[in-house]
C-alpha cells in the first residue's frame, strides 16, 4: 500500500509543482484565474505529467520490492524527468497569449539571439505539439521501464521453476 501512496504523492507534487510555476510566473492574474487558464489548455499535459511520473514512480518501487534492478533505471528516471521538462516548458507557451505565465514572455523574447528568428518561430508556432511530444517521452520511458520489469519477473520465475 505504501508504493500506491509514494506513487499518488509524486504525481500530485509534479502536478503542484507545475502550477506553482505558473502561479509565481503569472503575477498579473490572480492564482485561481491563472490555474484555471493552465487547465483548459493544458489539462492533458498537467494530468498527463502527474500519471506519467507516478507510474514511474510505482514500477520503480515494484522492482525494489521484488530484488529486481532496472539496468537503465538512471537513464529512463532522467528520461522521465527531461520529458516532464520538455513537457512543461513547451506548454507554457500556450499560455502566454492570453496573460498568462508573463515571464515567458522575457524567455520567448531571448530565444531569436539564442536560437535563431526561424528556430524561435517554431518553437512559439508548435509549442503545443512539442509539449506533447514531451508527454509521449514520459510515458514512452514509462513503457520501457515497465516491459524490462515484466521481462526480468517472467525470467525470474522461470528461474525458479528449474
Amino acid at each position: 500500500m505504501m508504493i500506491i501512496a509514494k506513487s499518488v504523492m509524486s504525481g500530485i507534487a509534479t502536478v503542484t509543482a507545475y502550477l506553482v510555476i505558473v502561479v509565481i510566473t503569472t503575477p498579473a492574474l490572480p492564482a485561481t484565474a491563472a490555474i484555471s487558464v493552465a487547465f483548459e489548455l493544458n489539462s492533458i499535459v498537467i494530468v498527463g505529467m502527474g500519471v506519467g511520473i507516478g507510474l514511474q514512480v510505482y514500477l520503480s518501487e515494484r522492482a525494489k520490492l521484488f530484488g529486481c534492478r532496472l539496468n537503465a533505471r538512471r537513464k529512463t528516471v532522467s528520461g522521465n524527468s527531461g520529458g516532464t521538462a520538455a513537457a512543461s516548458f513547451f506548454s507554457f507557451f500556450s499560455l502566454v497569449p492570453l496573460g498568462c505565465c508573463g515571464w515567458w514572455l522575457y524567455v520567448l523574447s531571448l530565444l531569436p539571439s539564442v536560437l535563431g528568428t526561424g528556430a524561435s518561430a517554431v518553437l512559439i508556432e508548435h509549442g503545443q505539439s512539442l509539449a506533447y511530444l514531451g508527454l509521449a517521452v514520459v510515458f514512452g520511458f514509462t513503457g520501457l521501464s515497465a516491459y524490462k520489469f515484466r521481462r526480468m519477473m517472467h525470467t525470474s520465475r522461470l528461474e525458479n521453476l528449474r
